[in-house]
């Protein structure tokens, strides 16, 4: 055996795992006397000082450790349901849902004293090392961009059969959701069809689709970044009948032309003023070339300017120390829509209807931060020179507003009466993350199913208690800053209304306003309260557009809500 040969065997005779190479490494690591001691003495501090700190703040904030309670009782088993085989009873038949042990997470990380003070803290260190976080990523010059923009336009075909497949298996121990947006479209624009209304569809380009210089640096041109399935999106609904109008090659042109305007903002998620009317002057023009809908009434419509300061929804996700400098408000110019001497408000009788998400919302919303009655429908109608319909919320364009008219048909409402054509826009991430599920859009008949609504105008007192309440997510998590939660009360009592006494009422209430969750969030089945409810109608036109959660079921369905606070 000649040297090498010799080396070469040794060396296999030699050759350990890596666990065993660290358990010698580690073995041979020696300690000072003193240091044994130090090193597990600040390990104890450690790990004690945080239950002994969430303790302290049980005495100031007993709600914390209260919810925190509720959260640990809820992972103790029913005996009563949980199966056996043969009488013998499986572990994991033992285990509560993925879906309930996440939301306990998130119930303790919500109500952690020792996180709500560390994570901002935390979150600045990060930002001077040039990091953002889970949901928001640092660009180039200040700006910043949304983790589920980015994900779109760099991930994998929304359209590639493994990738629809993953996700429609995706659900776990929920509901999995319909992840093909060609059939959700073409599904709802055959319902539409059938009343003899055309449908048109707007995907709303994310920022880095019409910015990816921002992100990845590179020329500032009109290059457009998109997901690779993108164009056979368009291909196959164009194939089907369906009418896409596409706003990002427009808006390319414009940012080559005039590179000085910006076209979105600089630290939130959606596009500037002018941008936003730009497009709605374009979709106006495509639309009239499509669908014979009325002349314009001229003069109708007029607007007022007016300047307003906000800070965007992503540096809000970043959740820095309250003060910090490094991103500030920024200043926008809008132009308030007005309907003769009012402020615009949505048709029912119009021959238009706008179905629309937060790119919609941005500059109508107030409690989104960034004015109102300036917002995409306002400038559609303004630019048709015609009243128009229209139906908006915040987040998950892919289903929600075509949830809201769903429910509104089911109830015997027929938002869609006298319609021509109904104009569709949904943020463009929604293509490779929303849930396009196929919802039923048939009229039916009113019903009165014994749900108490106060008389319009009026506003009653009443006990009652909670049976059910949908979700309400937590603080800082969302991209928007408030939220409506659903609640289903009982055993209602009242002296401002005799009539309420022993009825049952379906309620919308606040669960978080500006990232701060409010009482209604923390409501559980079981629960006694006290609430001042007014009917939902009263209040509509200011909060239907904002983001909410509801409960299922058919009475629930067709009952006519109320408003509580």
């Amino acid at each position: 055996m000649n040297p090498i040969e010799a080396h070469s065997t040794s060396r296999i005779k030699a050759k350990v795992t890596r666990e065993e190479q660290a358990a010698q490494e580690l073995g041979r690591t020696e300690f000072a006397p003193g240091t044994r001691v130090a090193l597990v003495g600040v390990f104890l501090a450690v790990i004690t000082s945080v239950p002994l700190v969430q303790l302290c703040a049980a005495f100031r904030q007993p709600e914390r450790i209260t919810r925190l309670a509720e959260g640990l009782i809820g992972l103790v088993p029913d005996m009563a349901r949980v199966k056996s085989v043969n009488g013998v009873v499986s572990a994991a038949n033992l285990l509560p849902p993925a879906s309930q042990i996440k939301k306990i997470e998130d119930d303790w990380e919500e109500n952690s004293v020792v996180g709500e003070v560390l994570l901002p803290r935390v979150q600045s260190l990060m930002l001077a090392l040039g990091l953002g976080n889970e949901k928001a990523y640092l660009g180039r010059d200040g700006w910043l961009f949304y983790r589920a923009d980015f994900d779109y336009v760099t991930g994998r075909g929304f359209l590639d059969p493994k990738v629809l497949k993953r996700r429609a298996t995706s659900g776990g121990d929920a509901k999995a959701p319909q992840p093909d947006p060609v059939k959700g479209i073409i599904y709802f624009c055959d319902q539409l069809a059938a009343r003899g209304i055309s449908l048109i569809v707007m995907p709303a380009p994310v920022k880095p689709t019409i910015y990816p210089e921002f992100l990845a640096g590179g020329s500032s041109g009109s290059a457009l970044v998109q997901n690779p399935s993108f164009d056979d999106f368009k291909r196959q609904l164009a194939q089907a009948g369906v009418a896409v109008f596409d706003p990002a090659p427009f808006l390319a042109e414009v940012k080559a032309r005039t590179p000085e305007a910006k076209l979105y903002l600089e630290t939130d998620t959606h596009w500037t003023p002018p941008a936003m009317e730009l497009t709605a002057v374009e979709l106006a023009g495509f639309a009239r070339q499509r669908v014979s809908l009325s002349v314009a009434q001229g003069g109708r419509f007029t607007t007022v300017e007016k300047t307003v300061e906000a800070t965007g929804d992503i540096a809000g996700m970043l959740k820095l120390p309250a003060g910090h400098w490094t991103y500030l408000p920024e200043r926008v110019q809008l132009r308030e829509v007005l309907d003769a001497s009012r402020y615009w408000l949505p048709a029912a009788n119009a021959e238009v209807l706008f179905l629309g998400d937060s790119f919609a919302n941005i500059y109508s919303l107030e409690p989104m931060g960034w004015g109102h009655s300036a917002g995409f429908a306002e400038h559609l109608s303004l630019a048709l020179g015609l009243p128009i319909d229209a139906l908006c919320r915040n987040d998950a364009g892919s289903h929600a507003t075509r949830e809201m008219l769903a429910k509104e048909l089911q109830r015997g409402q027929d938002r869609l009466a006298g319609k021509k054509l109904v104009i569709w826009e949904f943020a463009a991430r929604e293509l490779a993350c929303g849930d396009w599920k196929q919802l039923p859009m048939a009229l039916g008949e009113k019903h009165d199913v014994g749900m108490y609504v106060p008389a319009d105008g009026k506003i009653v007192g009443v006990r009652g208690v909670v049976r059910a309440a949908s979700p309400a997510p937590r603080p800082g998590t969302v991209p928007y800053k408030d939220h409506i939660v659903m609640v289903h009360l009982t055993d209602i009592e009242s002296t401002d209304d005799l009539t309420a006494t022993g009825k049952e009422a379906v309620v919308f209430l606040w669960s978080m306003r500006d990232n701060v969750a409010t009482v209604a969030s923390r409501y559980r089945p079981g629960d006694a309260v006290s609430l001042q409810l007014r009917p939902w109608s009263d209040v509509a036109a200011k909060y239907e557009a904002i983001n909410r959660s509801e409960l299922e079921g058919n009475e629930i369905l067709l009952a006519t809500p109320a408003w509580g606070e």
